[in-house]
């Protein structure tokens, strides 16, 4: 199967609910007294679907597996 556009990719669509499941959780007031915590994890997980995109967006499989 050929891929036209990032958000196709079942990866970048479960990295994506990842990060919306990743921000329920951080929402939560006990999650916000932890400091950086909540910040750094909400980053992290936004990470993973920016680099697949990235990758993506260069056009080759080598370069989308080594951003994968």
């Amino acid at each position: 199967m050929s891929y036209t556009r990032f958000e196709d990719l079942p990866v970048w669509k479960d990295a994506a609910r990842l990060f919306v499941g990743v921000c329920e959780l951080t929402d939560r007031a006990e999650a916000r007294r932890k400091g950086d915590w909540a910040d750094q994890l909400e980053r992290a997980s936004l990470s993973i679907s920016n680099n697949i995109a990235e990758g993506f967006e260069l056009g080759t499989t080598d370069q989308l597996l080594r951003f994968l």
